[in-house]
């Protein structure tokens, strides 16, 4: 059996330069025992990341749910997810700040309501769109996700945080964006 011997930061950097997902490992010296976990294994998931702008949110506990998050191409802005994870009550009330006085009563996204369903869930269709809280589009996050889909979507999106030093008109689509 063939295996790799090399440092965490170094088989991350290979991951990330073969576009792959993640990486199994385990512990060198540890034994494999079917159908019994232990901690001598590890998921390593590889995250791309960059900022996309909040053009609205879904209303929930400590101000919203979700946040609904594009990035513009022109003059467009174009939805890519509705974004859950990654928040914690405090950085929920952090952002919801940043946001209750943006609010518009026009969708800012160029290509919504969705019209079809996605492999990986229900859309934004003009249902779900009565929904949402729209916002004009001035608040950055940053952003962790799986991959893009060939629908140009999210999968597994994340937030990490809010992006104070970018102008949401200069935030576009990074990693071999469609134009």
């Amino acid at each position: 059996m063939e295996y790799q011997e090399t440092s965490a930061a170094e088989m991350l950097a290979a991951l990330r330069g073969l576009g792959l997902e993640g990486v199994i490992a385990k512990r060198k010296g540890s034994r494999y025992e079917p159908g019994k976990r232990s901690g001598a294994w590890v998921k390593c998931r590889i995250h791309q990341s960059q900022e996309f702008v909040i053009g609205g949110y879904f209303p929930g506990s400590h101000g919203f749910d979700s946040i609904i998050i594009g990035y513009y191409r022109g003059k467009d802005l174009m939805y890519v997810a509705r974004t859950r994870n990654g928040f914690v009550p405090a950085s929920r009330r952090q952002v919801f700040a940043k946001l209750k006085d943006k609010v518009t009563t026009t969708c800012p996204f160029a290509n919504l309501p969705e019209t079809h369903l996605s492999r990986f869930g229900r859309e934004l269709d003009a249902e779900a769109m009565r929904k949402a809280v729209w916002l004009r589009p001035a608040v950055v996050a940053q952003i962790e996700f799986l991959e893009w889909t060939e629908a140009d979507r999210l999968r597994h999106s994340k937030f990490v945080g809010l992006r104070e030093d970018k102008d949401a008109r200069q935030v576009t689509r990074e990693h071999g964006g469609r134009g």
